[in-house]
């Protein structure tokens, strides 16, 4: 796939729009072959924009729900709860439900790990699994994606952070360091 390629002398070529196209067809396959009905759940917030996309253009009846890790998050004593946190929202029974989680990143695992607490914290499942954007490798805990649209290692300064444009198009801003590539070097 021509939608990323490795960093190569710092720079890294990322078509969001190319990823969602193959996560779309990722997903379609896994709720083919899945049990029915299945929920998409997106992680706030980049997993989040992206479930509400898929659910629109799959043309699923309903609405994404949406899963905050925020308060399940080992490192809540060091960040806080911020005021534009996103807040959790499931428009459907959790109990016995078949949910596919979707997020932008995939790198330890910590955030699902919370994410799986908070969904569990509004009823028990009777199925989870994970569609990503990107999995970069990485991981500190033993989760895995389902599906994702591609593996991309990345040293660990670096990190994506998915953009939503006002025409609801894709695309990424790689950091280092926390900060935008330009802005680092």
């Amino acid at each position: 796939m021509n939608a990323a390629s490795p960093p190569a002398a710092g720079a890294l070529t990322l078509d969001a729009e190319a990823l969602y196209a193959e996560l779309k067809r990722a997903v379609q396959a896994l709720l083919a072959a899945g049990p029915q009905p299945t929920h998409l759940v997106g992680v706030a917030s980049g997993g989040a924009w992206l479930a509400e996309r898929l659910q629109r253009e799959l043309g699923l009846p309903g609405q994404a729900g949406v899963v905050a890790s925020t308060l399940h998050r080992d490192d809540y004593a060091q960040r806080g709860l911020s005021a534009s946190a996103a807040q959790t929202r499931l428009p459907f029974e959790v109990d016995g439900a078949h949910i596919l989680l979707v997020d932008d990143v995939l790198y330890t695992g910590r955030t699902l790990r919370a994410v799986l607490n908070e969904l569990f914290d509004h009823g028990r499942p009777a199925s989870v699994r994970l569609a990503v954007l990107v999995d970069r490798g990485g991981r500190e805990l033993p989760v895995a994606a389902d599906a994702a649209a591609v593996r991309l290692p990345l040293p660990p300064q670096q990190s994506f952070e998915l953009t939503r444009g006002e025409d609801g198009r894709f695309g990424f801003v790689l950091l280092e360091h926390g900060r935008p590539v330009e802005a680092a070097r």
